[in-house]
């Protein structure tokens, strides 16, 4: 595997797990501060404990999957889960769409909790939410590190990248102690977008036999072509939304 190729593995997976441990970390603070750490934690550890054991059963079965087929598959699946993101970063943008905003999450997620503090059921509640929340970003986080990482045995490098964004978040984290609006989550959400769609275009494309002029390189031009043509579409909504907005 070439320098270039572990790089922008790991870096692809840094940056998407990033996100999706942020999002998960401001509701378990959430849970933290509004019960206490007693259902945040062992909600957490639930998830965690589940998403282990998922992993331990389905991961060794994609040795049986031939190359070919695997690189096809998981490449298909980046492009339609980059281009979601993308999609969704293009129209936050160019003001199509509010952008996403992890204090106002964080408040909708507290304030529902207290809403629910005079039930009795109020700590499991609390910890549901707490499971819930990292057991769903965590499947993304394990699709994210599987489908950057499998198709060059480079698993364990997407591993790693996946678990320096947790341990960056969770420092972040205990320094601010609240939740991390000041991440620019939306350009990290434009860059993910563009990051995992290049690679399941390069990875489809190897898949189905295709000889990609520069090999590991051509992931850094397709990420420029698609960098470029998403640019250009932000561009043209922003032009169309102010124009709708001067003719109301």
């Amino acid at each position: 595997m070439t320098a270039t190729a572990l790089a922008s593995t790991v870096t692809a997976s840094f940056l998407a797990s990033f996100v999706e441990v942020v999002e998960a970390f401001t509701i378990v603070l959430a849970v933290a501060l509004t019960r206490s750490w007693r259902p945040a934690l062992a909600g957490t550890a639930a998830a965690l404990a589940l998403l282990a054991i998922l992993v331990l059963i389905f991961g060794p079965l994609l040795g049986l999957i031939p190359l070919a087929v695997l690189q096809f598959t998981i490449g298909t699946l980046l492009i339609l889960f980059g281009m979601r993101w993308l999609r969704k970063a293009i129209l936050r943008a160019s003001g199509f769409i509010a952008l996403h905003d992890e204090a106002a999450a964080f408040a909708q997620e507290t304030d529902a909790l207290r809403l629910q503090a005079r039930d009795k059921r109020a700590d499991w509640l609390a910890g549901l939410a707490a499971f819930k929340a990292v057991l769903l970003e965590g499947a993304e986080v394990v699709f994210i590190v599987i489908a950057t990482g499998a198709a060059h045995g480079a698993t364990l490098y997407a591993g790693l990248g996946a678990l320096g964004a947790v341990v960056v978040v969770l420092a972040i984290g205990a320094l601010v102690h609240r939740p991390l609006s000041q991440v620019p989550e939306n350009t990290l959400k434009f860059v993910v977008g563009l990051l995992l769609t290049a690679f399941g275009i390069f990875w489809t494309g190897e898949g189905l036999g295709a000889a990609w002029p520069g090999a590991d390189l051509a992931i850094l031009v397709l990420f420029a072509i698609l960098a470029a043509f998403s640019l250009a579409a932000v561009v043209l909504l922003r032009v169309a939304c102010a124009r709708s907005e001067a003719a109301q």
